[in-house]
């Protein structure tokens, strides 16, 4: 693992069939340490983290459950989705344990609207490091851009489009992704070009 940026540690899995890494978070915080869409991990990661601590899992999607069960096995914390995705994680064989619902806060951590890709997709807003963090809202590929995943894998294109432009209403300067390059600064510029190419 490594620190991203001041307080959220990533570490990454590459996927051949998308030819990009996918990324784990964990968030330290006072309150609670949190891990946020867990990917693939070999024991000494899974060590630092135990080591680290996590109080809650988080899952920004229905198909990001990935190495959900690996962590909340080691450190036994629970597993939080949204309900609307909750169904087609359990399919996959992730424990849920909790519900995470749109506006409510987890630690410091806003629970945002996301949806589109699937009904119950959110993000995670934290205001006082003006960052965002999504999971396949929006992917960071190319490197230095955002993108939306094809259409043939999201079940609605407007309201994906819609809640994407809805971010733009947040103070952001970093993203934080789940598939590709995360954005360090700059991001809200980045998230307009994309916005702006929905007109186009």
């Amino acid at each position: 693992m490594r620190e991203i940026v001041e307080d959220v540690l990533t570490w990454t899995w590459f996927s051949e069939r998308h030819g990009y890494d996918f990324n784990g978070h964990l968030i330290r915080h006072s309150d609670g340490n949190l891990c946020i869409d867990p990917v693939e991990l070999d024991h000494s990661t899974l060590e630092e983290l135990a080591a680290e601590g996590v109080a809650r899992v988080l899952l920004t999607n229905r198909n990001h459950s990935r190495a959900a069960n690996k962590v909340r096995g080691r450190t036994r914390a629970p597993t939080a989705i949204h309900r609307d995705d909750a169904a087609h994680a359990q399919g996959e064989g992730a424990e849920i344990d909790e519900d995470l619902v749109i506006g409510d806060t987890v630690g410091p951590l806003e629970v945002v609207d996301a949806s589109g890709k699937s009904p119950g997709e959110v993000a995670f807003y934290w205001p006082e490091r003006r960052t965002l963090i999504v999971g396949d809202a929006v992917i960071g590929n190319p490197p230095g851009a955002c993108a939306l995943l094809p259409d043939r894998v999201v079940d609605d294109c407007r309201r994906l489009q819609e809640n994407v432009r809805r971010l733009l209403e947040f103070d952001v300067d970093t993203l934080l992704v789940g598939d590709g390059v995360s954005i360090l600064t700059g991001a809200r510029d980045r998230l307009a070009a994309l916005v702006k190419s929905f007109d186009t």
